[in-house]
């Protein structure tokens, strides 16, 4: 009986990061097959729309693709600040699967705001240096 406790607890505890998996994956496919270089595919930035200078996520949906397909160097130019998010994200992911896999009943990512300022700073870097001639490869 102990034993059925256990796999149900493991299960309980793997349920989360399998189902954030399998979106993800869903995602990730979905960017694959439809393309989002088509005008308006997945619709328009509404800061781009009501500014006209591309947000920092801008290119993001293209950087992607991209990278599905293996253009590597078109989806850096694209986002690499998407990539890195993205690349971030599977990380962060695979490390909260195999911790739970473990048995540890532990979160995605700490409750920390530390981590949403870092990610806010390198945004606002980012979107500063892709508006700039030095970094216009990297704009959308």
């Amino acid at each position: 009986m102990a034993t059925a406790t256990m796999e149900r607890s493991r299960w309980q505890l793997l349920r989360g990061p399998l189902l954030t998996g399998a979106l993800g994956a869903a995602a990730i496919a979905v960017l694959h097959l439809r393309d989002p270089h088509q005008q308006g595919s997945y619709g328009t930035c509404p800061f781009l729309f009501l500014t006209g200078i591309p947000c920092p996520g801008c290119g993001g949906l293209r950087a992607v693709n991209l990278a599905t397909d293996g253009e590597w160097t078109a989806a850096v130019s694209s986002n690499v600040f998407a990539l890195g998010l993205v690349a971030a994200a599977i990380l962060a992911w695979a490390v909260w699967l195999v911790r739970r896999a473990r048995g540890h009943d532990v979160p995605l990512l700490p409750s920390t705001a530390t981590w949403a300022w870092v990610v806010l700073a390198i945004a606002v870097a980012f979107w500063i240096f892709r508006l700039t001639p030095a970094g216009a490869w990297f704009a959308p």
